[in-house]
């Protein structure tokens, strides 16, 4: 096997996705969703991966997928903003109780009709969705009740992923290094890492194995919302989320080194690090020489016993994001797997 690599999870959707997604024709869209996972499968299979993913293809964005169809939100909610200067505004929770409207089980049937491969599916971290909710509250509806509804949703969206044949389930967490940015006292990080416990607190121990958290500085148009937050901030309760696997942007840090031996210290025996070695904000396709270079580096501070290798970020975590090329993304993941092969032979990984 060597040393284990998966991505993130979405690629750039073909043009024609993209048109049918702007069209407004359910059933055109749909169409148009299943030949993207179809192609999708298909390219990522050829990467070489052991483990692939649709791409998100079918869903609006990594964040709103759950929020498909409810009719009791208002559009201006909490505001992102990227370092570039575009925002991206999430929705507001106008009345309860709140329901997911579309669970990830739904993307893994799909994806299983056109391939064979272990499946990984990347779910949005209920700590993300706790934002729709207004500072203000709502009449009739508490925060508490909120939470508890919130925290059933998101059990039974990982569960749903699980039990359509999902080998692994990814929880998105791009909010953890923003919200030392918001909050430098850390104390709304450690809310986001006790809520989302709450959650994977609900699954097995083999189960929580298989459940990861992702981790980055936002990764969109290719542009961050945190990367000024020093990882020291971020990693110690990061890794006190009681999650097995932890996929880590890394290859985009300039401080590889201190923030390699922040993780060695601080993560438990039972937690395995995705090291990410493919910068995604980055258009040059790295080489896999350049890939297994940094799995080099990350093995000396590491070890080799719990250590992986991922992509920074996602590729196209929201629908309308072009930034980055199909062809690109696809040859920066085969670069990945490719890189981690060469480095396990060195490493005399098996």
């Amino acid at each position: 096997m060597g040393i284990p690599t998966e991505g993130v999870g979405s690629v750039p959707r073909p043009d024609y996705l993209l048109k049918a997604m702007s069209e407004g024709d359910e059933a055109a869209f749909a169409e148009a969703a299943d030949r993207a996972v179809a192609e999708t499968l298909t390219e990522m299979e050829a990467t070489g991966s052991p483990i692939i993913t649709d791409g998100e293809q079918s869903k609006p964005s990594f964040a709103t997928y759950p929020l498909a169809g409810i009719e009791d939100l208002s559009p201006d909610g909490v505001v992102i903003p990227f370092e570039d200067g575009h925002t991206r505004q999430l929705p507001r929770l106008t009345k309860g109780p709140f329901r997911y409207g579309a669970y990830t089980g739904q993307y893994v049937t799909q994806a299983r009709a056109h391939t064979a491969m272990p499946l990984k599916q990347a779910v949005i971290a209920p700590s993300a969705i706790s934002l729709i909710y207004p500072q203000d509250g709502i009449d009739g509806y508490s925060h508490e009740e909120f939470i508890a509804d919130l925290v059933d949703e998101c059990t039974k969206d990982i569960r749903s992923a699980f039990d359509a044949g999902a080998q692994c389930v990814q929880i998105d967490f791009t909010e953890g290094r923003l919200s030392c940015k918001l909050d430098p006292s850390r104390g709304l990080l450690k809310q986001f890492v006790a809520l989302n416990n709450l959650v994977i607190d609900r699954f097995s121990d083999e189960e929580r194995a298989r459940i990861g958290v992702h981790t980055c500085p936002g990764g969109d148009q290719d542009s961050t919302h945190s990367a000024d937050v020093d990882y020291a901030e971020l990693i110690p309760d990061l890794f006190g989320m009681n999650a097995g696997r932890f996929y880590m942007q890394m290859a985009s840090e300039p401080d590889r080194a201190k923030v390699l031996d922040i993780v060695a210290r601080e993560r438990r025996p039972d937690q395995t690090t995705f090291v990410g070695v493919i910068n995604v904000i980055d258009e040059t396709i790295e080489t896999a020489e350049q890939v297994c270079d940094r799995v080099l580096e990350a093995a000396e501070h590491l070890g080799t016993e719990r250590l992986g290798t991922t992509d920074d970020c996602g590729y196209s975590p929201f629908g309308d994001d072009t930034a980055t090329a199909r062809a690109t993304a696809f040859a920066k993941i085969k670069a990945r797997v490719d890189g981690t092969a060469m480095a396990s032979e060195r490493l005399g990984v098996n």
